[in-house]
This record gives structure tokens, C-alpha cells and sequence, in this order.
């Protein structure tokens, strides 16, 4: 028969410097892109047709209105 344990120590979760950075660079990454892609309409991605029609597409694809 198995021992019966008390509840002891409980751990917390530690959050490190390196991952609140990590954590916080791919928020930032992550809403750079969702702008670029649901909000930009082609003010930033002048640099050429492909990536405007590569936001254009996402926009569509996320069923953001572009027109």
C-alpha cells in the first residue's frame, strides 16, 4: 500500500530576465506583424508589389477589410 503524502513545498514559478526578454521581444514581434498585416495598407511596405500583395493577401486571408 502506498504512503499517504503531505502536501509540502510548493514550487512558484520563476521568471528569469531572459525569458520576461523573450517573452516580451515575441509580443513585440508579434504586433509589429498583426499591424503590418491588418493595418499597414501599404504605408510601410513600399519597397516593392511582392510584399504589398503578400499583406494584401493576408488581409484577405484573416478577414480584415482592405477595400
Amino acid at each position: 500500500m502506498p504512503k499517504a503524502t503531505t502536501a509540502g513545498h510548493v514550487s512558484t514559478p520563476v521568471v528569469t530576465p531572459r525569458l520576461l526578454w523573450t517573452a516580451l521581444t515575441v509580443v513585440a514581434f508579434m504586433l509589429l506583424v498583426t499591424y503590418l498585416v491588418a493595418f499597414d495598407q501599404g504605408a510601410v511596405s513600399q519597397s516593392g508589389m511582392y510584399l504589398h500583395e503578400l499583406m494584401h493577401d493576408g488581409r484577405h486571408l484573416l478577414g480584415v477589410p482592405c477595400h
